[in-house]
């Protein structure tokens, strides 16, 4: 059973019975995800721009937009404007697809995974959680990978508070662990 069907079929009457929602709208749903990668030392090379651009595509199959910086800081070398990272922002059926991946497959090909540490959900019931190296991801081919880098991703809901969002990753199979 795909993650929507799921969700609206098995998750919402959970929810619904565990807070007590008169209505379905008002039981917290997926909004987006967004997976980001910053450049860092790697800024001013075309080619690793370039390629982390097209690891990105393979990733979420959507093209990522660059990120600028928003104020300029001297210690770094870093000029207001000047292109820093790549990000995508997933919503919808892409999202879903995104996120079902990301459990089923993603998460036990990560090496010495213990599980997502319960403090990774924020106050509002947000999930952040970051990778080292990418090549825990499917689409990646461990052959031809020269550096591996890190990237981050965060899936924001609709939930009203911590306990809501904790109790939506638990119904969605995130591999959660207590703290």
């Amino acid at each position: 059973m795909q993650l929507k069907e799921k969700y609206k079929k098995e998750i919402i009457p959970k929810m619904k019975e565990k807070f007590g929602y008169k209505n379905d709208l008002a039981a917290p749903k997926l909004e987006k995800a967004v997976v980001n990668v910053g450049f860092g030392k790697h800024v001013k090379e075309k080619e690793y721009v370039k390629h982390i651009q097209e690891i990105l595509e393979k990733i979420t199959g959507q093209k990522p937009i660059l990120t600028k910086a928003k104020k300029s800081i001297s210690p770094f070398k870093l000029r207001q404007g000047m292109i820093i990272g790549a990000k995508v922002t997933l919503r919808g059926n892409r999202m879903y697809d995104f996120v079902e991946k990301l459990i089923n497959i993603t998460f036990p090909r990560v090496r010495d995974f213990r599980g997502i540490n319960e403090k990774s959900v924020d106050k509002t019931g947000n999930l952040s959680v970051g990778f080292k190296e990418h090549l825990a991801f499917p689409e990646i081919a461990v052959d031809d990978v020269e550096n591996s880098y890190g990237l981050e991703i965060c899936i924001a809901t609709t939930a009203k508070s911590r306990e809501e969002g904790l109790e939506l990753f638990k119904l969605l199979k995130f591999p959660l662990k207590n703290s």
